[in-house]
């Protein structure tokens, strides 16, 4: 019990003091991992809509790898780009390994397929009248996926949110990946896991402090814009 309350008291004091190697981690993580998160929102986004509007042959086989994708372990998505900007690897002579560019192109792997994947539910929620009554007012087929992408905003940050929160919280793709160098490649969690490992818990506490600070506030806006919804 001393060990966690003495663990505790360091914590708060290397928050309050702003102490420069956990500054340094919670902003590799924000960075890293919020720039996975809006090329995976870029990318994610519209074949989201088109996997939830269209209607082609292999559509369901589709829908069944986003949903397969958004379970992948992040210690084999590490291992797969791991393999791939190794020296010797397909992608060698990019020098990626050990930098934040593999990271972010791991977290993309495993953040893609989960908005993608909600972005698809969120677009099969809507009432099919609706898009019979869009054609029948004469809208294109992109005017009639934007209205109806509108009238699930709600839905769509969620599959965002939920995104972000995918690879905010991973360690195994990053560890392996970026090798957790200080000061570059050392994010919340790697971090975490390292201090754990040579028994600083007042750091470990305070990195954990942190993450599940950036946790909360990511589901208290989601929570709020649900809760206040305006007609549109």
């Amino acid at each position: 019990m001393d060990l966690i309350l003495s663990g505790l008291g360091e914590a708060i004091v290397r928050i309050l003091r702003f102490d420069p190697e956990v500054m340094d981690a919670a902003g590799a993580s924000l960075a890293i991992s919020g720039t996975a998160t809006l090329v995976s929102v870029a990318l994610g986004l519209p074949l989201g809509i088109w996997l939830g509007l269209g209607r082609f042959r292999g559509r369901g086989l589709l829908l069944a790898l986003m949903n397969t994708g958004m379970g992948l372990p992040p210690v084999a998505v590490g291992l797969f780009v791991a393999v791939l900007v190794w020296r010797s690897g397909p992608l060698g002579g990019l020098d990626m390994y050990c930098t934040r560019a593999a990271m972010i192109t791991a977290q993309v792997l495993l953040a893609a397929p989960t908005v993608i994947g909600l972005t698809a539910v969120a677009l099969q929620s809507v009432d099919p009248m609706l898009r019979l009554q869009l054609a029948a007012l004469g809208a294109t087929s992109r005017q009639s996926a934007w209205i109806v992408a509108r009238e699930t905003r709600l839905l769509l940050l969620t599959a965002v949110m939920a995104g972000f929160g995918a690879v905010i919280s991973e360690i195994g793709a990053s560890l392996m990946v970026g090798c957790n160098v200080r000061g570059d490649t050392r994010i919340l969690t790697t971090a975490i896991a390292l201090d754990t490992s040579k028994g600083e818990f007042g750091a470990a506490f305070a990195l954990a402090f942190i993450l599940l600070g950036i946790i909360f506030a990511l589901n208290a806006v989601t929570t709020w814009a649900q809760q206040h919804r305006r007609p549109a």
